[in-house]
């Protein structure tokens, strides 16, 4: 009896803790605050760029519609950047290879330039009103100065170290190399107009510090200068740069800069390079933690913070547009979660809640830096015809949206000013850069924008360690609405909601799907509402909004009026 007595107490001490915690979150709702009055910057959409390994996945099947949906889903035009636009070799995709053929030669060693495969991929990008951030690179087999072994057969698992072969050292004459960017540049004026291409963006090479060049960091500058020459030659109007050096690079892009500003050119003789642009990359590093998934945004913002000191230190180019040539949780978009099971945030919430944290920080750093951030590439895209939901770093899976895309379309949403917003459970940008979110509390942040006839607040609860947790009620207050009555509608990213990899599991992982289930699935890849647009009067300027935010949740209200 006594047992049971105190089994008995011991179970209500249970109910009556969770009953009070219960109600504490409810009486303790996170308070966020958005001031419609105070603007704080254009709100520049610096997410509209992407990019990818393979370039062949371009005009094929489910590359074509992706790249569909990523331009309908942008107010502006969506810049592209791919790997191998000059490699060599018959146009046949693989993982982590792509090429284009663009320059062979005759049995007399003369040129002979091949835009086909090239132009497949460019007009690809151009009836859909995107741009191509046109990488320069790699080097032609017929080009370069260690051709053999020249084609990798890479796949998961295998050292990465095997795919740099022959196309990643420099040429064996620089002047045909020279020569063959200007008569690419020269054919796209020819094709697409001169406005056309003076829209775009050039750029050399790829992660020149790392494996990607096999030269020393004085022949790449030397061939900046050639390949910089002969885009101006081309199109005088053109943009160009660089060096879109990896994580950790800020040495080599300190010393490109300088190069650029103050070296004597090795085409012209004269002092300095073109430099309109300016490029370098930045990643998280995902962990796997007692078989748990522990992601970690503050080595990706850290880098991010690093190379705008490098750029700050240079005033003469303080004012040029930055690219971050390549912006995510970690490096190999390749490498599935089969064989590296730190990846298998992948598929899920936490890659879109980790997105909109990370991009949020993004604007922070730039405001902080005053950098002029224009771009950040998600180096992520589509694998064509690989299993279901593999646990590549995607947009979408055959034709089937994941649910970090859906990020992207919230933000596709927000435009005009970016505006003054606060959560009491957003980390400060120093806690994040010191320590990443790992705290006792998950990072509940904000991000909000005002346009002429709308508003939209973009609300996160993330956390680095993949786990479940209870819900947070937000309390969330808008002041300064310019508006006596507002439509809200509330678009909603978590377990139930836009998230195609969720009710996949549900139908039981198929391998193959029926017709009927890939219908089901691109449905639930969409972005998706909580409930039905409403209307809702607005009180002496001020809005009052609650919501319950699941974790790894990502939550957008709109407003229009």
């Amino acid at each position: 009896m006594k047992k049971l007595f105190c089994n008995i107490l011991q179970l209500l001490l249970i109910v009556f803790a969770c009953y009070n915690s219960a109600n504490a979150q409810l009486l303790s709702p996170v308070q966020v605050s958005v001031d419609m009055a105070k603007p704080i910057a254009p709100m520049k959409p610096i997410w509209a760029w992407f990019g990818y390994d393979e370039p062949n996945y371009t005009y094929m099947k489910d590359g074509k519609k992706l790249l569909s949906e990523i331009s309908a889903m942008s107010p502006v035009p969506v810049y592209v950047r791919t790997h191998s636009l000059l490699v060599t070799g018959d146009g046949v995709a693989a993982l982590k290879w792509g090429s284009t053929n663009a320059y062979t030669e005759d049995a007399n060693g003369n040129p002979v330039y091949s835009w086909k495969i090239i132009d497949s991929i460019f007009d690809t990008y151009v009836k859909r009103g995107m741009k191509p951030l046109a990488q320069i690179g790699f080097m032609p087999e017929a080009l370069s100065s260690h051709p053999q072994p020249y084609r990798h057969h890479w796949k998961p698992g295998d050292n990465y170290n095997d795919i740099y072969t022959g196309w990643a050292y420099p040429p064996k004459d620089y002047k045909k190399w020279g020569e063959l960017v200007y008569q690419w540049v020269k054919h796209s004026v020819e094709r697409y107009g001169k406005k056309e291409v003076e829209s775009w963006y050039w750029e050399l090479w790829n992660e020149p510090n790392g494996g990607y060049w096999k030269g020393t960091p004085k022949e790449f500058f030397k061939l900046y200068d050639y390949s910089s020459d002969a885009v101006k030659r081309a199109l005088p109007t053109a943009r160009i740069g660089g060096a879109d050096v990896t994580g950790g690079g800020m040495k080599f892009l300190h010393d490109f800069i300088k190069h650029c500003l103050t070296d004597t050119n090795a085409v012209t003789g004269k002092i300095g390079a073109p430099l309109d642009a300016i490029l370098f990359h930045a990643k998280g590093s995902p962990q796997l933690a007692n078989n748990m998934v522990r992601m970690d945004v503050r080595r990706q913002l850290r880098d991010i913070a690093n190379n705008f000191k490098v750029i700050g230190s240079f005033p003469e180019v303080k004012n040029l547009p930055i690219i971050i040539g390549e912006s995510d949780p970690e490096g190999c978009a390749a490498c599935g979660m089969a064989t590296n099971p730190q990846n298998a945030y992948r598929n899920g919430t936490m890659y879109s809640s980790y997105t909109a944290a990370a991009f949020a920080r993004k604007y922070e750093l730039a405001d902080q830096y005053k950098a002029n951030l224009t771009g950040a590439v998600s180096w992520s895209f589509e694998f064509e015809d690989q299993p279901w939901f593999y646990g590549f770093r995607d947009l979408a899976t055959n034709g089937v949206d994941k649910p970090v895309l859906n990020v992207f379309r919230m933000y596709g949403m927000m435009t005009g000013e970016r505006m003054t917003a606060t959560s009491n459970r957003m980390y400060p940008l120093k806690t994040v850069l010191d320590s990443s979110v790992r705290g006792a509390q998950t990072d509940v942040g904000v991000l909000a924008s005002k346009d002429k006839k709308s508003a939209s607040v973009m609300v996160w609860n993330y956390h680095d360690e993949d786990k479940v947790g209870t819900p947070e009620p937000i309390k969330l207050s808008i002041s300064n609405v310019q508006a006596k009555a507002v439509t809200i509608t509330h678009y909603r990213i978590d377990a139930e909601h836009s998230n195609s990899y969720e009710v996949w599991k549900k139908m039981g992982s198929p391998l193959k799907p029926t017709a009927e289930q890939v219908a089901t699935l691109e449905k639930a890849g969409q972005l998706q509402t909580m409930g039905i647009p409403a209307k809702a009067t607005v009180n002496n300027g001020t809005l009052d909004v609650n919501i319950l935010l699941p974790r790894q949740g990502v939550s957008l209200i709109k407003l229009t009026w």
